[in-house]
């Protein structure tokens, strides 16, 4: 079993783990699960792993973008616009500031 060298010279990483890890991300990937009976290349699991996390982030964009509309249109002076104002926009300021 080969291991993979990380630019140091270190053994980082082996085969059979980067199979496992791709095995376990297959199984997040909601494209994916759908076909569990067919075993799909690593290359296919980390091109669907990158699209469906560019689709996640276009949601929590466009989620962002509905959200401080809605936000603007709530009267200002009412107190309850600032309790709600407070609980929405500290999940999203983490979302978007997660990267």
């Amino acid at each position: 079993m080969s291991g993979r060298r990380s630019g140091s010279g270190v053994s980082s990483i082996s085969d059979d783990q980067i199979t496992n890890l791709v095995s376990k991300l297959q199984q997040l990937i909601p494209e994916l699960c759908a076909r569990r009976s067919h075993k799909a290349s690593a290359s296919k699991v980390l091109q669907e792993t990158c699209d469906y996390i560019r689709n996640l982030h276009k949601e929590v964009e466009d989620l962002s973008d509905r959200l401080s509309q809605l936000l603007a249109s709530i009267d200002t002076d009412n107190d309850q616009a600032a309790i709600v104002r407070s609980v929405l926009i500290a999940p999203f300021e983490f979302a978007t500031n997660w990267c």
